[in-house]
C-alpha cells in the first residue's frame, strides 16, 4: 500500500466512504468486542453485514453492487475492514499473510485509506512517436541552456574549431569542477542521439577532475553549437533494406594527454545508424598503419555483434563489410605471416585477421572523405563537418 498527498488537480482520489447508520454501527461496535482485539485482521472476527452501499474496486474500477459481480470480486477484490475511526486493508492475500506491523498497513485513518490517484486527463495526440522524442529533446536543451545561462549566447556552425588543442593547461586558471561536470553529464546525455558531438564531448570530458578556463569555453562552444542546430535528429526511414555496414577510422597521437589512439566506429543497417563510439584506446601505435588496423578490429567486434543480433531475428548475413581508409591496415588484415614489424602488435588485435580468413568480414578501401567514422576521431571544418553528419542520417525536422 503507498500512501500518499492528496491529489487536488487532474486526478481522481479513491476514498472509503463512510456512511454507516446507527445500526450498522452498532452492531459493528458489538462484534468489535466479541472479537476483543480492537485492532483486529479481516478474518479474525465474524464477518460483517453486507452493506448497500459496499462496493469492491476491481482492475481500476469500482464495480457495481449486484449478485453476478460476487464472482468477479473473488479474486480480484481490495478488502477494507472498518474498525470504529480505523480501517485494516487487505489486497489478494490469506489473512496469515497480511502486514501486521504496526504503522505499515495495518492502521490507517479513513481520509488516509486508499488514498491512490489516477489522473483523468487524455493523452495529448501523438503523430509520431519519433517527432514526440523530437519535441522532448529541444525541451530538454532549452532547460541546459537556461540552466547554465547560455540561452542568448551566440550560434555556432560546428561543435569544436579545428585549432583547439586541449591539454591539461596547467598553468591556466582553474574553475568550479562541480559546474563543469554537471555540463559534461548534460552533453553525455545528448550525445544518445546526437552522434554529431560525440567527439567533442569526449574531448572535454577527459578533464573533469580538474578543468580550466580553456576547458570551459570548449564547453560552452558545444552549447552554442547545439543551440543553433536544436532541431537536427537522427532519421530512421521506414522499409530500409538490412544490409550491414560497419565504418572505422582512428586518430594516431592525436590526443595531446598521453598520445594513444582515438577509435571512432559507426555501424549502419541499411541506411540507418544503430551503433557509434568514439574512443579512447589504451594501445599505444608507433604507426598510422597500426592504430587503423586497432580500429579495424573494433569494428569487426561490432560487425560480429550485429550479424548475431540479426541471427536472433532470423536473419542471416553473409560477410560484413568494414570501411577502411588505411590500404596498409587492409593489407595486414589480409595477411598472416607476423614479419618484424607486426610483432609489437598485441595478439588480441589479430583477430581481426582471422575473421577475414573465415569469411565473417571484409575489409573495403574507401577514402577519408566519404569515410563517416572520421566525424568521430577529428575534428574538421564546416563543409566536411556537415557532409559527414549527412551520412550519419542526421536531418532537420521540417514542421
Amino acid at each position: 500500500m503507498v500512501k500518499g498527498k492528496k491529489e487536488q488537480s487532474r486526478s481522481l482520489a479513491l476514498k472509503v466512504k463512510k456512511e454507516v447508520s446507527d445500526e450498522d454501527r452498532s452492531s459493528s461496535d458489538s462484534e468489535d468486542k466479541e472479537c476483543g482485539d480492537p485492532n483486529h485482521l479481516i478474518g479474525e472476527c465474524s464477518k460483517p453485514s453486507k452493506n448497500n452501499d459496499q462496493r469492491a474496486f476491481i482492475r481500476g474500477a469500482w464495480s457495481d453492487n449486484g449478485e453476478d459481480e460476487m464472482e468477479k470480486t473473488k479474486d480480484e477484490t481490495c478488502l477494507v475492514a472498518q474498525v470504529s475511526d480505523e480501517t485494516c486493508l487487505g489486497i489478494n492475500l490469506e489473512p496469515d499473510e497480511w502486514i501486521k506491523d504496526s504503522g505499515c498497513s495495518k492502521h490507517m485513518t479513513v481520509e488516509e485509506s486508499l488514498n491512490v490517484t489516477f489522473d483523468e486527463t487524455p493523452p495529448l495526440p501523438k503523430t509520431s512517436l519519433l517527432e514526440d522524442d523530437e519535441l522532448v529533446e529541444e525541451e530538454a536543451i532549452e532547460e541546459m541552456l537556461k540552466k547554465f545561462r547560455l540561452k542568448d549566447s551566440k550560434l555556432m556552425k560546428t561543435p569544436m574549431s579545428t585549432e583547439t588543442n586541449l591539454a591539461r593547461d596547467e598553468e591556466g586558471e582553474s574553475i568550479d569542477n562541480t559546474k563543469y561536470r554537471g555540463m559534461i553529464g548534460s552533453l553525455l546525455h545528448l550525445t544518445i542521439s546526437r552522434p554529431d558531438i560525440m567527439f567533442s564531448v569526449f574531448l572535454c570530458a577527459r578533464f573533469q577532475e580538474d578543468p580550466k578556463t580553456s576547458h570551459l569555453e570548449a564547453v560552452k562552444r558545444i552549447f552554442r553549437y547545439i543551440k543553433g542546430n536544436m532541431h537536427l535528429g537522427l532519421w530512421y526511414p521506414k522499409g530500409s533494406s538490412i544490409e550491414t555496414i560497419v565504418y572505422a577510422d582512428s586518430d594516431h597521437a592525436g590526443d595531446y594527454v598521453d598520445r594513444k589512439i582515438t577509435s571512432g566506429v559507426c555501424t549502419f543497417v541499411g541506411c540507418c545508424l544503430t551503433s557509434w563510439f568514439s574512443k579512447n584506446q589504451t594501445a599505444l601505435a608507433i604507426s598510422t598503419t597500426e592504430a587503423e588496423y586497432v580500429s579495424a578490429g573494433k569494428a569487426c567486434q561490432q560487425a560480429l555483434w550485429m550479424k548475431q543480433a540479426l541471427i536472433d531475428y532470423g536473419v542471416r548475413l553473409d560477410d560484413i563489410p568494414i570501411m577502411c581508409d588505411n590500404k596498409g591496415a587492409i593489407d595486414l588484415s589480409k595477411n598472416s605471416v607476423q614479419h618484424s614489424r607486426t610483432k609489437h602488435i598485441e595478439i588480441r588485435h589479430h583477430f581481426l585477421c582471422d575473421n577475414v580468413q573465415k569469411g565473417n568480414i571484409f575489409i573495403e578501401k574507401v577514402t577519408s572523405k566519404v569515410n563517416i567514422a572520421n566525424i568521430l576521431t577529428k575534428l574538421l571544418k564546416r563543409e566536411p563537418f556537415n557532409y559527414l553528419r549527412l551520412g550519419l542520417g542526421m536531418m532537420e525536422q521540417i514542421d
